[in-house]
C-alpha cells in the first residue's frame, strides 16, 4: 500500500528533502513510501491539496507558511506552540492535522556540534520569521543572549541599518534566518556591516543552497568560523521521519 509524505512551501526547486528520503526509503526497502514536493502559491490551497492527496501521511512545512500553517491544524505539540511555528504535520488516522516543529531540536543538534567549548556572550539572529523563532527558542534553552534583526521595528528587535552604528563586536554568533542569498538568488545576503566581522565571529546560515552562501563566503574571508544548514536539514528531516511512523 502506498504512503505518501511530501513538502509544502514557495519556492521548492532548491530542496533537497525528496534526495534524502528517496535515499531512506532505498536503503531501508522502503519501496512503498513516497516523498513530493507541493508548491503552493498561497496556503488556501493546502485543503485543496489534502483532498487530492488521500494517500498523504504527513509533510513538512518551509517558507513562507511555518506560521502561516496554525490556523489549519487541528492541534501542535507544546514545543511548537511555544515558538509559533510548525515545520512538520503528522496526518493521523481519524484524518487530524497535528503540527510540531523539528527545526529546533535539529538547530540545537547543529548549533552544540559547531560551536564546542567557544563561550558566546550574545547573538544575532537575522530574520523574524517561521525559522527564526525556532532559532530563538533554541538560544533561549541554551542561555545564549540575543537581538533580532529585523527590516521592521518591534520588540527586542533592531533595524538592519542599526547594526553600522552599533557594528558585530558585541555579537560573537550570527545567524541568518532570511531566505537571503538562497538559490537561485546567490548574489543576495542579509545587508549587515560584513567589514566588522572578525576571525572570533561564528556564522551559521539556515540556507544549504547553495553550499556557501554569500553570507558564509564573506564570513570565511574575514577568517570567521562558518556553518550551512545542511546538517540541519538531515537532522530535521530524521526527526520528522520518527514523528510520522512512530507508533
Amino acid at each position: 500500500m502506498r504512503t505518501a509524505l511530501g513538502l509544502i512551501g514557495y519556492p521548492l526547486s532548491h530542496s533537497l528533502s525528496p534526495q534524502w528520503f528517496q535515499e531512506k526509503f532505498d536503503r531501508e526497502g522502503l519501496s512503498e513510501w513516497t516523498y513530493s514536493l507541493m508548491p503552493l502559491t498561497d496556503i488556501s490551497q493546502l485543503p485543496a491539496m489534502l483532498k487530492d492527496h488521500p494517500d498523504l501521511k504527513g509533510f513538512n512545512v518551509t517558507i513562507p507558511y511555518k506560521q502561516e500553517i496554525l490556523p489549519y491544524l487541528d492541534s501542535i505539540s507544546p514545543q511548537a506552540e511555544r515558538i509559533g511555528a510548525v515545520n512538520t504535520v503528522l496526518i493521523t488516522d481519524e484524518a487530524q492535522l497535528v503540527g510540531y516543529n523539528t527545526d529546533a531540536p535539529a538547530f540545537e543538534e547543529s548549533l552544540r556540534r559547531f560551536l564546542g567549548a567557544a563561550r558566546i556572550e550574545q547573538a544575532l539572529v537575522l530574520g523574524n520569521g517561521g525559522a527564526s523563532r525556532a532559532v530563538q527558542d533554541v538560544l533561549r534553552c541554551l542561555e545564549i543572549p540575543f537581538c533580532v534583526v529585523s527590516r521592521s521595528s518591534g520588540p527586542h528587535t533592531i533595524l538592519y541599518e542599526g547594526l553600522y552604528e552599533a557594528g558585530l563586536e558585541a555579537y560573537q554568533l550570527i545567524i541568518n534566518t532570511t531566505p537571503l542569498g538562497m538559490s537561485p538568488l546567490i548574489d543576495d545576503c542579509p545587508p549587515i556591516p560584513y567589514g566588522g566581522l572578525q576571525p572570533g565571529h561564528f556564522l551559521c546560515d539556515l540556507i544549504y543552497s547553495p553550499e556557501e552562501t554569500l553570507f558564509l563566503e564573506l564570513g570565511r574571508m574575514a577568517g570567521s568560523q562558518t556553518l550551512n544548514g545542511l546538517e540541519m536539514l538531515y537532522l530535521q528531516a530524521e526527526k520528522s521521519w520518527q514523528i510520522w511512523t512512530r507508533k
